[in-house]
């Protein structure tokens, strides 16, 4: 099941994970296994991934990020399909992504010796970059009634949906609010008028798409495997410059 209505879906290049997701999902539809369970094991396939790096089998490290990126899409595929969405799996998958991040390029720079400094800086790059494609996204998905987990301002705490305690949600709210809220706003100040538009082509939302997750993922697993994994931490620190860029197409798109 897709995010968005079929006359608005877009070729989203982060997102080649999802027809596994959706055979994943299909298997688990009529079983035990919850979405929360799905999103755990993402959050081992990640740890995972970073252990193999530590041990220079990026060969290995590779396969586990692609891995865990078919697991982020399969947990939402499962949740639409059990009809079962939540805001506290919507936040958990959230919270998991950045601290799986974190540990991902500090690892990164832990074993190619880069400066601390300019890792934080990869970091805040790789964040900044996916949250500018959530935000646009998100937009799209609730102008056309798709997917309204994920909210355009994420100011207060939501209503819990049935079958959630609202105490966990609360909660989980304050902790993607933690992580979430310097990279929300900042994207937000830098263009807050894209709220406003109504004209989203196909074609822009497939180039931005190129700073989702599951495409960062495997551009850092091509790094590894083709022995380049030193230039991880400059490459999404030159990267953040197309933010600028992106909202600038944005921009002469809608006049």
């Amino acid at each position: 099941m897709s995010k968005l209505p079929q006359a608005y879906r877009f070729f989203d290049i982060s997102d080649y994970g999802r027809p596994m997701a959706r055979f994943i999902a299909n298997r688990l539809k009529h079983t035990w296994v919850t979405p929360i369970h799905v999103t755990i094991g993402f959050i081992i396939s990640g740890l995972l991934a970073i252990g193999f790096i530590l041990n220079h089998h990026y060969w290995a490290a590779t396969f586990f990020l692609i891995l865990k990126s078919i697991l982020d899409a399969a947990d939402g595929e499962l949740a639409r399909m059990k009809k079962t969405p939540s805001y506290t799996g919507r936040y958990f998958d959230s919270i998991s992504d950045i601290l799986i991040n974190l540990l991902l390029i500090l690892t990164i720079r832990y074993v190619t010796h880069a400066s601390l400094l300019y890792a934080l800086l990869a970091f805040i790059g790789l964040q900044l970059q996916g949250t500018l494609y959530n935000y646009y996204y998100v937009i799209l998905r609730n102008m056309h009634n798709g997917d309204t987990t994920s909210r355009v301002f994420e100011n207060k705490p939501p209503i819990a949906m049935k079958g959630e305690k609202q105490s966990r949600v609360n909660f989980l709210f304050k902790l993607y609010s933690l992580f979430y809220g310097f990279f929300d706003k900042t994207i937000h100040w830098l263009d807050k008028n894209a709220v406003k538009d109504t004209y989203w082509p196909n074609w822009f939302m497939t180039l931005v798409s190129s700073f989702g997750l599951g495409f960062q993922l495997l551009l850092i697993g091509l790094f590894m495997i083709l022995g380049q994994i030193h230039l991880i931490i400059p490459f999404f620190i030159c990267c953040t410059i197309f933010i600028f860029i992106f909202i600038s197409i944005r921009r002469s798109i809608n006049g």
